[in-house]
């Protein structure tokens, strides 16, 4: 199986690419179109800054890219943000994968939001084997409200998208390459069942 890690600068990429190899499997980092095109699995991960990131993927033809992709994608924490129809960090245009438009917590609860929290309400494969309530790790100040293409919410002053999903583009809030052996699961569900 090839898995390709899309490598456009974007922080965590080695601790993604480590918790794969502790599954069993080995990934590549690439921004080579034809390499990701040739995967089996693509991981689009991020931390950072939402208008860089994508100035980023621009840069690079990424950002056409990504959207037609056939196979299976993971986008993680800004990954997964940066799939949907946009940001207000930075007010930033996303790919328009999902049809959400990720907003910044309010002044309510303490920003970022950092440290484990549950999630719930788990819907598809990817959650495979997963119980309701696992915790999972996360460090974000903005967030994907609920829609129709929400497949787990966690919860923090108001419930939120921690994962989507749109025929076969995944995406989660958390870092599951942080999040223990619930973590280790996602990313196995994602690489062998998906």
């Amino acid at each position: 199986m090839k898995i390709v890690i899309i490598d456009y600068g974007a922080g965590n990429i080695q601790s993604i690419k480590f918790a794969i190899q502790r599954l069993g499997y080995e990934a590549v980092l690439s921004h080579d179109v034809d390499e990701i095109l040739a995967a089996d699995k693509v991981i689009f991960p991020g931390v950072g800054e939402a208008s860089s990131a994508m100035e980023k993927l621009r840069a690079t033809g990424l950002d056409k890219l990504i959207p037609n992709l056939k196979q299976p994608v993971l986008g993680i924490c800004l990954g997964m943000q940066l799939m949907c129809h946009s940001s207000e960090e930075g007010n930033t245009e996303g790919l328009g994968i999902f049809d959400l438009d990720v907003v910044k917590f309010d002044s309510s609860v303490k920003v970022p939001q950092i440290g484990w929290n549950q999630i719930s309400d788990l819907k598809s494969d990817l959650f495979k084997g997963i119980p309701e309530q696992s915790y999972i790790y996360l460090v974000h100040s903005f967030y994907a409200p609920l829609g129709k293409e929400t497949i787990a919410t966690s919860e923090y002053g108001l419930n939120y998208s921690a994962a989507l999903q749109k025929n076969n583009f995944y995406g989660v809030q958390f870092h599951p390459e942080k999040s223990s052996e619930v973590g280790s699961h996602i990313l196995k569900n994602f690489l062998t069942v998906i």
